[in-house]
């Protein structure tokens, strides 16, 4: 009976427990798996808290169900009635520009125009800008091969305007990294295939929309007749965590070991001993990395220094999270959409707000509001180790004042802070990838899952977990 040691109990780590349990009956095997985390609770930058009858998310507060495998992951550990679809009646976004919010034009997918006349009547973009877009149309698509970043991809593409005041803060949110030095290949891989296939984003997008079907979701990922609709943005009823809390009740508390640091990873025979900071030694057939690339580099780092050195050389950024509630009567100023955000140009201290009661059902009484603001990441990275809670509480509250005019006091507020929390796909990324993996290769049984590599999101990170599990099944 193959064991598997699985370390980190973040989304990853949990996806593959989940995977191996239930995939195992499948193939008629019998494993014996053990996730070991570091820290007294699992999720990691999933984090749920209650304060009151008040739904704060410390980390991420939705996940994409385009990326069907977070959906798949929910309906088969039987969450389909507790997935929450956002209040799209209010949806929108504002982008903060020239001191003021501006709706973003109907019809610009991410950065790409779609409709002729929101954009033209917008006055986020100058005329100037707007027609710089619109050549997209006409511009040669490139003939260099190989990786360039995003901001010269959109600056080629749609000028430097659109960079600014559209692609920059909008991926910023997303990414938490400079538009300057990301990988446009390793981020964003369809608009690279658009722009080779239609000559042209535009046209690639309308086509795109076109050929899209009309339902929401198909196949296994469709939601029964009794879940909630899909929306572009999903949450669950009681919050984030309910995700990986189901997740450690599928795997069962015999296979769960927290406040389990690990020092180190070293062969042993035709396995692996996974060794813990205590001095325990546990040994494995298999053993999958979900921490971060650093942390996961420093347990290898005496069994192969030149992969360690490779998984060190992914980039890292830290942010936070201001959660704050007002009551209802002293927010005197419209909040409009889903919220803001802000881009670099903008000069301010915070990146992007959400308004987490409007976006959410269930997150704060009827009588108050609930605003998310974020810190860090694409720029002013330094407020997150400089200001302790209250100062960053303070500077969240002058900022919402300036945006928004919200002068209104604070019922409570709440920080989350990341430190080295998301990975940079810096350019030349799927090349370090492809490097890493074929050093990987010489190590069979060791597995690398988690956002450092192949994908941030939530889904992401839950289908690299599967594939590496079924990996593990299918030897």
């Amino acid at each position: 009976m193959p064991k598997i040691i699985i370390i980190g109990g973040g989304i990853a780590g949990l996806a593959a427990a989940v995977h191996l349990k239930s995939g195992a009956k499948a193939h008629g095997k019998t494993v014996e798996v053990l996730l070991l985390e570091k820290s007294a609770r699992l999720g990691g930058k999933i984090l749920t808290a209650r304060e009151g009858n008040f739904l704060i998310e410390g980390g991420p507060d939705s996940f994409l169900p385009e990326k069907v495998w977070t959906v798949n992951l929910a309906t088969r550990l039987g969450l389909e009635r507790e997935m929450l679809p956002s209040n799209d009646e209010f949806k929108g976004t504002f982008i903060y520009s020239d001191r003021e919010l501006h709706p973003l034009p109907e019809g610009v997918m991410l950065m790409v125009p779609t409709m002729f006349w929101p954009l033209a009547k917008s006055r986020l973009i100058s005329l100037r800008g707007k027609l710089r877009m619109g050549m997209e149309v006409i511009i040669p698509r490139r003939k260099e091969a190989g990786d360039e970043s995003l901001g010269r991809f959109v600056t080629r593409r749609l000028g430097r305007e659109c960079l600014e005041k559209i692609a920059e803060p909008l991926v910023a949110g997303i990414h938490t990294s400079n538009p300057e030095n990301m990988s446009v290949m390793a981020t964003f891989p369809r608009f690279v295939q658009m722009e080779q296939k239609s000559g042209s984003l535009i046209l690639g997008m309308l086509a795109a929309l076109k050929s899209r079907p009309h339902a929401t979701l198909s196949g296994p990922s469709r939601p029964r007749r009794n879940s909630p609709s899909m929306t572009y943005f999903m949450s669950f009823r009681n919050g984030m965590q309910t995700l990986p809390q189901a997740c450690a009740d599928f795997i069962g508390k015999d296979s769960i070991r927290l406040g389990a640091a690990v020092r180190a990873v070293e062969p042993r025979g035709k396995g692996y001993a996974v060794i813990l900071e205590n001095g325990e030694k546990l040994e494995a057939d298999h053993v999958m990395l979900g921490a971060a690339s650093y942390d996961s580099a420093e347990m290898l780092r005496d069994f192969d220094a030149h992969l360690a050195s490779q998984m060190n050389r992914i980039e890292w950024s830290s942010s936070a999270t201001v959660s704050i509630a007002f009551r209802k009567e002293d927010v005197t100023v419209p909040l409009k959409g889903f919220g803001f955000i802000v881009p670099k140009a903008g000069n301010r201290r915070v990146n992007a707000a959400t308004f987490s009661s409007i976006k959410w059902a269930h997150r704060a009484p009827d009588d108050h509001v609930l605003i998310r603001v974020f810190v860090g990441g694409g720029h002013h990275e330094e407020l997150v180790k400089e200001l302790d809670d209250a100062g960053m509480a303070a500077m969240a509250l002058e900022e919402l004042d300036a945006i928004l005019g919200l002068k209104a006091s604070a019922r409570f507020s709440r920080v989350y802070r990341w430190f080295k929390g998301m990975p940079k796909y810096t350019v030349g990324h799927l090349e370090r990838i492809s490097v890493l993996d074929r050093t990987l290769a010489a190590h069979p049984g060791l597995h690398l899952i988690g956002c450092s590599y192949k994908g941030i999101g939530i889904g992401d990170c839950v289908h690299e977990a599967q594939v590496a599990s079924e990996r593990i099944l299918q030897g």
